[in-house]
């Protein structure tokens, strides 16, 4: 899979968990996939100030997406 591909992929599984950080009053933007497998995106809203954004990017985000696709290293935020 090309990097392309992998970054639809990896925005795919975003919308896909989107709908729960937006039940919250959050919501998350994919910023980009880097040439060593590193996800970066920005929490917002709720998201951006909350004390649990942290788990929630490595537990939730992170997870989902590194179970997809396993050639991701690793999920980082811009903002925390």
């Amino acid at each position: 899979m090309n990097k392309e591909e992998l970054t639809e992929k990896v925005k795919k599984i975003i919308d896909q968990i989107r709908p729960y950080l937006e039940a919250d009053g959050g919501n998350i933007r994919f910023v980009e996939l880097t040439d060593d497998m590193i996800v970066y995106v920005e929490l917002q809203g709720a998201c951006s100030s909350c004390p649990m954004s942290t788990l929630t990017l490595k537990a939730g985000v992170e997870e989902a997406i590194v179970r997809e696709i396993p050639e991701i290293k690793s999920v980082e935020a811009i903002n925390l």
